[in-house]
């Protein structure tokens, strides 16, 4: 959400800021309708302040003896109050068009945010790791993954297309990497694990920017409540509305959850494998700040996701998202990018991103600064640490093997219970 007086102030560089993320220029409309709700407010409370005057004068003029005064006072008080339901309706239809206009905006790309339109213009910004000289042509992991555990044919029977049933040892290889990744997190990164709700609320998914636009992405209980797409829903709105003391933040959360999505927008993408489902885990980062903090805080938190790649031995790349590529409620997005020799292709595995105040204003979370007497809005970041199935994926191609198996990574034999290898089953 933004804030209307920083609109008020500089509408051509709202306008301008917005225009980098593609979209078209709104801020004169939302002065014109601030200016209307403002104006019909003040017709509203000057109505108001008329009618308790006129009011208070009634009982004075009765006692005056002024009968015919008091009457015409008592007419105009039953004619004010027929007028302010209409100006109330009328003020009430333009704060909710603004409104409206402003859920449906997007976050303003920071300052150092490239230009671009789409994935074409994001910046590589460093690489990690040797991806690995294969001796053999290499196998993307839906080739080598049905012999060794990744049953799709089941999952489809079941549930449809992007479900996946996974069998023996392979269940065990993404049970460890869930594990490892949790462990991470919190033994050496200081995130506090937690166990959130998974169906949330309207104001949920509005919080965390979901809601309104982006429905479609979504599943939907049939009592309203809304399947989270990421633990960042439940953990970011732990703190709605909310007033935090200073001496709290940074207040760094992790879950490992399952997550929902429709992929409503990604038909005829990533159909083959496990790459893109609409149910699978992720252990989510979340972290809450002063607004002071939250550049160092959204470089921790990348180097906290890239640290899992680095202990499983994955090369990646770390890319800074073009303001035309970043999520709604980004302001700034590091995407880290896993090669996958299979495909021969480097694929995003963690997004991390700052989203400064504009979930905290839709959530209303403020904190306390030290020595204030008023409050300000947090930043709020959100990160993976990683996306499960993602890793699975990576884990099968970069460390498959020419007769099919797959070597376990060193990080991860203390979460398998003595499985080193997975093999192709009888």
């Amino acid at each position: 959400m933004h804030d209307i007086r920083l609109i008020r102030e500089n509408p051509e560089s709202f306008d301008a800021q917005l225009a980098r993320r593609g979209v078209i220029p709104h801020g004169h409309k939302i002065l014109g309708l601030d200016a209307t709700v403002r104006a019909l407010q003040t017709e509203k409370d000057n109505l108001l302040a008329e009618r308790n005057v006129i009011s208070k004068s009634i009982g004075r003029l009765i006692a005056d003896g002024n009968h015919d005064a008091a009457n015409s006072a008592k007419a105009t008080v039953e004619a004010l109050k027929k007028s302010l339901p209409v100006l109330e309706a009328r003020e009430s239809e333009a704060a909710s068009d603004l409104r409206e206009i402003l859920q449906a905006l997007p976050n303003l790309p920071a300052a150092e945010v490239p230009e671009g339109e789409d994935e074409d213009g994001n910046v590589e910004v460093s690489r990690w790791g040797t991806p690995r000289d294969f001796a053999f042509a290499a196998r993307e992991h839906a080739d080598i993954g049905p012999a060794l555990g990744l049953d799709f044919e089941t999952g489809a029977l079941i549930s449809g297309a992007r479900f996946t049933f996974l069998r023996g040892q392979m269940a065990r290889l993404h049970r460890a990497l869930a594990q490892f990744m949790l462990d991470q997190q919190t033994a050496e990164n200081g995130y506090t694990e937690c166990l959130p709700p998974l169906l949330v609320k309207d104001e949920a998914v509005f919080g965390t920017g979901q809601l309104p636009k982006f429905a479609e992405d979504l599943f939907k209980t049939t009592d309203g409540r809304w399947l989270i797409p990421t633990a960042e829903v439940s953990l970011t709105n732990a703190v709605q509305g909310q007033i935090l003391d200073h001496a709290a933040l940074p207040l760094r959360m992790t879950a490992l959850t399952p997550c929902f999505r429709s992929e409503a927008g990604s038909a005829g993408r990533d159909t083959r494998g496990f790459i893109r489902q609409h149910q699978f885990e992720k252990v989510e980062l979340v972290s809450i700040c002063r607004p002071e903090d939250s550049e160092a805080e959204h470089e921790r938190m990348t180097q906290c996701a890239e640290g899992v790649l680095q202990a499983l031995g994955l090369p990646y790349r770390k890319m800074l998202l073009c303001a035309g590529d970043m999520g709604f409620t980004a302001r700034k997005t590091y995407d880290l990018e896993v090669w996958l020799p299979g495909q021969g292709a480097y694929r995003e595995i963690s997004s991390c991103s700052n989203c400064g105040d504009f979930q905290a204003r839709r959530m209303n979370a403020r904190y306390r600064p030290e020595g204030a007497k008023g409050t300000e809005f947090v930043h709020t970041l959100n990160g993976s640490g990683l996306a499960v199935g993602r890793t699975l994926v990576a884990v099968l191609e970069n460390y498959q093997q020419e007769d099919g198996s797959v070597d376990v990574p060193q990080a991860l034999l203390p979460y398998t219970g003595g499985l080193t290898r997975l093999v192709p089953l009888p």
